[in-house]
């Protein structure tokens, strides 16, 4: 019900953002989505990519600090408001939301979140029928 996301401390200087992104690129790993969130110092590189695993270990072996974490990605139908919809059936549940980002895939919005009670957003998914996205689909919609 999860899939995974690729968590990258980098340092705020010139060229830490490009060797991790070369490393991808020279190991043919098709990036889907990333975020960074920042402060003064570092920043942590948050991506989905094809094949994480095989990223984690190509990313580890060129010396970048990276950890390998489940994470929720919803399907959202491209209208106003779906977003906001999907994170209110999390709320009305009692379940905050950690942080979270999206974009859009072949049409289709992608909620991308990690929860402070990940088996009580599971249960949620479950109850209101919201669609999940694996990594085995996001891989064919790219």
């Amino acid at each position: 019900m999860t899939i995974n996301q690729l968590s990258i401390f980098i340092e705020n200087r010139s060229g830490t953002l490009v060797k991790v992104l070369q490393v991808l690129k020279q190991s043919n790993i098709q990036l889907i989505s990333c975020t960074i969130a920042d402060t003064a110092e570092y920043g942590i590189l948050r991506l989905i990519c094809a094949e994480p695993t095989r990223a984690y270990e190509e990313l580890k072996a060129a010396g970048v600090a990276v950890a390998l974490s489940d994470v929720f990605a919803i399907e959202l139908d491209n209208e106003p408001g779906r977003g906001a919809d999907a994170i209110s059936t999390f709320s009305d549940a009692g379940i905050s939301i950690v942080y979270l980002y999206s974009f859009m895939l072949a049409g289709k919005g992608i909620l991308v979140f990690r929860t402070d009670d990940a088996e009580k957003a599971k249960d949620t998914i479950r109850k209101n029928n919201l669609k999940v996205i694996t990594e085995k689909e996001l891989e064919t919609l790219v």
